[in-house]
Formats: C-alpha cells, structure tokens, sequence
C-alpha cells in the first residue's frame, strides 16, 4: 500500500510521527548546537530536508515549534508536582523546580526572538504557565504565606521576569545553570514575602 492510498486516518497518525520525530531530534540538536539549520535537523532526524519543510515551513516555525514543545513539557511537570497540595511556600519551590529543570537546558531557544512567533502565539503558550502560577499565589496570599495587598497577576509577572532574566544569564554564558536556579529560588522568595524553609541541621560529628 502506497501512502497516497492509505486511509486517511493512517496517513494523518504516519505525518504526526514523522513531524513529532522531526521536533524531538530538532530539541536534541538545537539545545548544543543553536545555530544549527535545516539540513541539520534533517540529518539528526534521519530524514530528508524536504520532509522537515512538509511538517516546518521554516527555520523560525521549526522554533517556534519547539518552544510549544518544551513549554507544555513543563506544564506536565508543573502538574506531577501537586501544585494545589501541601504549604503554599513549598509549592511554589516544587513549581520552581519543575519549570526550571525543564527550562534550564534549553534557555537559547526558549529565549530566542525567533521562537517566541506572533504575540499571540506566545500568550497562548504562557498562559497555562501563568494560570498555574496565579491560583498558587492567591492560595500563598490566602494562607497568610505570600504579602498580602498586591494583585496575584502582579506578582506573578515578576515571578516570571525573574526566570526569563534567569535564563537570559545563561543562555549568554554569564551564570552557571545551577547558580542561576538557586538565585531565582532565593529572589522569588524575597518578591512574595515568603520565608526561606530552613534547612536540615547537618548530623553531629562523632
């Protein structure tokens, strides 16, 4: 059976595969070498050029696509972290630790102008970010665990531009992943008003 004679539902479930195998090796590739085109892709993904142009119309669609990707691979994570459970305080850090160990090995793409797309494009892909984010402040504030007084989608803009400048660091090279992640932490805190958990004493010496 040819493709062109394959039932439309085959077709359509073969053209998801090819273009979901497209965008896994484009992640892979993109996140050591970000300057890597087309052909690379292709190459990475064992495919020709002209399958990565059936499925990406160009190199910032192919971009932009895998921006989608990761971000919806961090919302999942977001999920898995029981955001709606526990201290408010401890959830945020679980937040914080789900989006940036999703984040933090691909901040080129993530931050590259070419893979935000159209405005539009980039609300609707932050947006689940940001919702998450705005019932778990309202909750912290609730619970008398986040200052009080200051609108939730307020503290959550700063609570994103605080990650965004997170990542822009090292993307450039200028801090280390780990620093970065452990900085983003401490000032998230600080903007909330939430208190540092204290951490556990170290064993005695005997």
């Amino acid at each position: 059976m040819t493709p062109s004679t394959q039932p439309p539902r085959r077709r359509r479930a073969d053209a998801e595969r090819s273009r979901a195998a497209v965008l896994d090796a484009a992640v892979r590739l993109l996140r050591r070498r970000p300057d890597a085109g087309m052909a690379a892709v292709a190459e990475a993904a064992g495919v020709t050029r002209q399958t990565v142009y059936a499925h990406f119309s160009s190199r910032d669609d192919l971009l932009a696509a895998a921006a989608d990707r990761l971000t919806a691979d961090a919302v999942a994570a977001m999920d898995t972290a029981a955001l709606d459970e526990g201290p408010a305080t401890q959830a945020l850090l679980r937040f914080l630790d789900a989006s940036w160990s999703a984040f933090e090995d691909n901040a080129w793409l993530l931050h590259a102008p070419s893979a935000t797309g159209p405005a539009e494009r980039d609300r609707a892909r932050h947006e689940p970010v940001t919702e998450r984010l705005v019932r778990l402040v309202e909750r912290g504030q609730a619970a008398g665990e986040f200052t009080p007084g200051l609108a939730p989608r307020w503290l959550v803009a700063m609570t994103v531009a605080l990650g965004h400048a997170a990542g822009d660091e090292v993307a450039a090279g200028r801090v280390p992943g780990a620093a970065a992640g452990a900085a983003l932490r401490t000032t998230v805190l600080r903007v909330l008003g939430a208190a540092e958990p204290s951490r556990p004493r170290s064993e005695p010496e005997h």
